[in-house]
């Protein structure tokens, strides 16, 4: 192991803020009671996002939403998973879930995951919110690497990726299984530090 990944500290140590905005919208880490809007805006949205998400394929309960939120609230403090729920900011509706995931301390990479509620589509919030968290995890996080992978098909999730500026390096083909059990491939976009940023 080399030195620098053995004298590096603890991540819980690391302090950054659980919150932050951009131009229209407020992004925060998971609280304690969540659970209700994220599970009502699953449902307006599931036949949008259970293509895509394995967690859409069984429409959860609310009271599994809230175990997901206190779960992922746990998992920001520990620092091992980052989840973060957008809002809009003038009205304060919960708009979105986002994030840091897959995330590798030592080498400061992070993969940045989204899905939007359908009735807020098509307003640009989750290349907005992206950005947002992409200067987040440069600035905060001292990010080399950031990630964005979408189902191959997933046209929509791709476009995000493109007009925030990440980069296609290549395509994982019959990498997992979709939820009519047909295999499916993988785009892999990405920012790195000293090329994109």
């Amino acid at each position: 192991m080399s030195k620098e990944k053995t004298d590096q500290p603890s991540p819980i140590l690391f302090l950054f803020p659980e919150q932050f905005q951009t131009e229209r919208l407020t992004l925060r880490a998971p609280q304690w009671g969540d659970g209700a809007m994220v599970n009502e805006a699953i449902r307006e949205s599931v036949d949008e996002l259970r293509p895509w998400l394995p967690f859409a394929r069984n429409l959860p309960t609310p009271e599994e939403s809230e175990i997901r939120s206190r779960q992922a609230r746990l998992q920001f403090l520990d620092r091992t998973d980052m989840m973060l729920y957008v809002f809009d900011t003038a009205s304060g509706a919960f708009v979105a879930s986002s994030g840091l995931h897959r995330i590798d301390w030592a080498a400061r990479k992070f993969e940045i995951g989204y899905w939007v509620r359908t009735s807020c589509t098509g307003k640009g919030m989750i290349t907005e919110a992206v950005h947002g968290i992409t200067d987040f995890a440069i600035q905060h996080l001292e990010a080399n690497r950031l990630e964005i992978r979408c189902d191959s098909r997933n046209t929509r999730s791709a476009k995000v990726a493109e007009r925030a500026g990440f980069t296609l390096e290549g395509v994982l083909r019959n990498v997992e299984y979709d939820e009519e059990g047909t295999l499916a491939s993988q785009m892999i976009f990405a920012k790195v530090r000293g090329i994109e940023f």
